[in-house]
């Protein structure tokens, strides 16, 4: 518990203006008494004045003083205990308030009131945002769904051939429904703690190759060559959970795929960073991000464009997850990036020497 002491000042003025002026109204009465009823000589009276004067004004600035202060550590015990109930104990408020002490902790309270208003405005236009992004992505693939069902429970439709690609459509939008919601899943389970890591060394080179291979085909249908900035012969060890890093090169090389240009090149590397750290590197030629959106990047459902990439599929999500598997692994992940020139995503790894 944080004691706060105060000072007890030296000096009151309230008490010694009040006092002054009953010591001047009392030395007038006492002038006026001893002259004109006791006819005492104007010597003796002015003597016996200013000994009057200075011991009611001592009396009473002692007598004011004491009430003053009594007073004032009443009510100042009273608002410490309302502004931090939690930080000061009622015992240590024993003197007057130091005024400089109550304003600079007014202030700070201030302060920390006017910064807890702020973050609950963000939070709460984070959350419209949100649910708003939310809605948008669930309400797409739900139509699309209902869409082409309801056009099949009409029995309008005989050609089996306009029935399959109806219920293939069908299909994706419920594809698209399962990422929503299990990447959600796995983002609430991060953010919760529920979510755990299985780290053990393991080469990264492979956990690469075996993207390449996964997404061979899409980089082709994209016309885009996905490619080694140079090649590995000897294996580079990193410590964490393979199948979690293979989801972050995944979600960083498919965002590549999806905003590349035509003939474009998406290139991944690997270099040393700081002492027992490397660095990955997924860079590409694409259309690039203005620097504005760069903040943002890594937020739910954010996107650069409203409208530019809803009809390119995924949950929305991808970024999002990475920077919770690369927070969940205590690295970095850094994004730089510059309109209709390309962009770079990369993120760091502890590595792990081995015989």
């Amino acid at each position: 518990m944080n004691q706060i002491t105060l000072k007890t000042p030296r000096f009151n003025k309230i008490s010694f203006y009040l006092s002054f002026v009953i010591s001047v109204f009392c030395g007038i009465i006492f002038i006026g008494s001893a002259h004109f009823l006791f006819n005492f000589l104007w010597k003796q009276t002015l003597l016996l004045s200013f000994i009057s004067f200075l011991s009611v004004f001592v009396f009473s600035y002692l007598i004011l003083f004491y009430h003053f202060e009594k007073y004032l550590i009443t009510r100042v015990r009273e608002l410490y205990n309302n502004l931090f109930p939690t930080t000061t104990s009622i015992s240590t408020i024993k003197s007057v308030l130091d005024i400089e002490l109550l304003t600079k902790n007014l202030k700070k309270l201030n302060s920390d009131k006017n910064l807890e208003i702020k973050v609950l405005k963000d939070q709460e236009n984070y959350r419209k945002d949100f649910i708003g992004n939310i809605a948008h992505e669930l309400k797409t693939p739900l139509f699309t769904i209902q869409g082409y069902v309801l056009t099949l429970l009409d029995g309008g439709i005989t050609d089996k051939k306009i029935i399959k690609k109806y219920l293939k459509q069908t299909s994706k939008g419920v594809d698209r429904l399962s990422y929503i919601v299990k990447d959600l899943d796995l983002i609430t389970k991060f953010e919760s703690g529920i979510a755990t890591l299985l780290k053990k060394p393991f080469d990264i080179r492979l956990t690469i190759e075996n993207v390449f291979e996964l997404l061979e085909m899409q980089a082709k249908k994209n016309k885009i060559n996905l490619k080694m900035n140079r090649k590995y012969d000897k294996p580079i060890f990193v410590m964490g959970d393979e199948e979690r890093i293979q989801q972050v090169i995944i979600n960083l090389v498919m965002n590549s795929l999806k905003y590349g240009v035509d003939r474009g090149i998406t290139e991944v590397s690997i270099e040393s960073f700081e002492q027992d750290k490397i660095l990955i590197r997924i860079s590409d030629n694409g259309e690039g991000i203005d620097q504005k959106d760069l903040p943002r990047l890594f937020e739910r459902f954010y996107r650069v464009e409203k409208t530019r990439n809803r009809k390119l599929g995924g949950s929305g999500l991808g970024l999002s997850i990475v920077k919770h598997i690369i927070d969940a692994h205590n690295e970095k992940v850094f994004v730089e990036s510059q309109t209709n020139i390309g962009s770079e995503f990369s993120f760091t790894l502890t590595e792990v020497k081995k015989n």
